[in-house]
């Protein structure tokens, strides 16, 4: 008896594919993990045996699409471009020509209109992001609803790679604490603009069309201005750094809010989704993401710790900046205590009490999805969630900051 290939098996389960003739469905791929219903469009690439794709989702409505190995929620329309190893929750919309690398989550109803490049990006639900954009290694949040939510203008960039060569440069936008919680003001990043990472912005900030931000925004509620191109130009010693305990910082407490987000989905998200196969899918998908990301940030910091040395001896030598010396060497000579301490920290144990106090309402509230659950929560829970969290967070920092001494 012959057996049924992929594509045909497919088919017999109720998954419409247009012009079947020119979609190619891997032999790797699960017939059981793609809901009946899902619509595959012409000249599409569906691969991978870790792909899933839930009821409602349409891939391929606008151009060819490529989905390997991504984990698709409900309602999900990915209309062209290419997605691997990335999740998307329910009401996701990402629109044609996308390039959308291993590592990003976007959570439910954010959306990106065409041309858009992520790679290990985390965008909280209604995060909207414009067109021709390049937002890798970012974490946003804010909004609290597709009316009121965080925006990435047209054209803007967050630039992710140094004149040094590194990329310790992830951008902390919202944070994961408060910004779970749905509630917080919506932040703005203008069109033709840039974010020059690591850098930390708050809630309500906006960042006007047209410029490049250098800096971090740590209060709330701020218009946010680019600095002056420098008129004189001046010497530049590639690999001699500048700053490094604001690097250093801007990277630890990034690993601390992906720490707590891994956290949420272990314990917030999994009581969220039981018994649902395609959304027990994207939070098992979202937590290999984001280990994917803590590894990714501490091996980039890393990469600085080891230039230090040489870094530091040129700060002393050609600027006299004797103490930013003292910091890098003593960052170089604590980077192999860091990461082991980062690697061996219990998340588990920190806001346990505060953790089952907010689990407890959780599970008693009910409503129709995730995001209507998180809506119905008390304030008082919201802040028993949020100080959970936040533990989380400052483990990460103090422990890190024991160790150099600083903050």
């Amino acid at each position: 008896m012959r057996r049924h290939t992929p594509k045909e098996a497919l088919l017999s389960r109720g998954v419409r594919i247009i012009e079947p003739q020119t979609v190619e469905i891997a032999a790797d791929v699960d017939p059981a993990r793609i809901a009946p219903g899902v619509i595959i469009h012409a000249g599409c690439r569906i691969r991978g045996a870790a792909t899933s794709i839930g009821p409602g989702s349409e891939i391929g409505a606008e151009g060819p699409a490529t989905v390997e190995n991504c984990q698709i929620s409900a309602q999900v329309k990915l209309k062209g471009g290419f997605f691997s190893g990335a999740v998307f929750w329910d009401g996701v919309t990402v629109g044609n020509e996308a390039h959308i690398r291993p590592g990003t989550i976007m959570e439910e109803e954010a959306v990106a209109a065409h041309a858009v490049g992520m790679k290990q990006t985390i965008l909280f639900p209604f995060v909207t992001a414009g067109s021709l954009i390049n937002f890798c290694d970012c974490l946003m949040a804010g909004g609290t609803s597709r009316k009121n939510h965080s925006e990435i203008g047209s054209s803007f960039i967050h630039f992710n790679f140094t004149p040094h060569g590194d990329k310790a440069t992830p951008s902390l936008i919202g944070d994961v604490p408060r910004g779970v919680m749905l509630d917080q003001d919506p932040i703005f990043l203008g069109g033709a603009a840039g974010l020059v990472g690591p850098a930390r912005i708050s809630y309500g900030c906006v960042l006007p069309a047209g410029l490049v931000f250098r800096g971090d925004a740590l209060q709330e509620g701020r218009l946010l201005g680019g600095k002056p191109a420098r008129e004189h130009p001046r010497a530049f010693y590639r690999g001699a750094y500048r700053g490094i305990k604001r690097l250093v910082r801007n990277n630890i407490e990034y690993i601390g809010n992906v720490i707590a987000l891994v956290q949420w989905y272990h314990h917030v998200r999994r009581e969220a989704f039981a018994g649902d196969p395609y959304r027990e899918a994207c939070r098992r998908g979202g937590l290999s993401c984001l280990e994917m990301i803590i590894e990714e940030r501490l091996n980039r910091l890393g990469q600085v710790a080891e230039r230090m040395t040489a870094s530091a001896r040129t700060v002393e030598q050609v600027w006299e900046m004797r103490q930013e010396a003292a910091d890098q060497r003593k960052f170089a000579d604590s980077w192999n205590r860091i990461r082991q301490v980062l690697h061996s920290l219990e998340a588990e144990q920190y806001g346990a009490l505060e953790r089952e106090k907010f689990l407890e309402s959780w599970r008693r509230t009910e409503a129709d999805g995730y995001v209507e659950r998180v809506r119905r929560l008390a304030p008082q829970v919201r802040r028993s969630g949020t100080e959970w969290l936040q533990q989380i967070v400052s483990a990460v920092l103090n422990s890190t900051g024991e160790i150099l001494g600083w903050w």
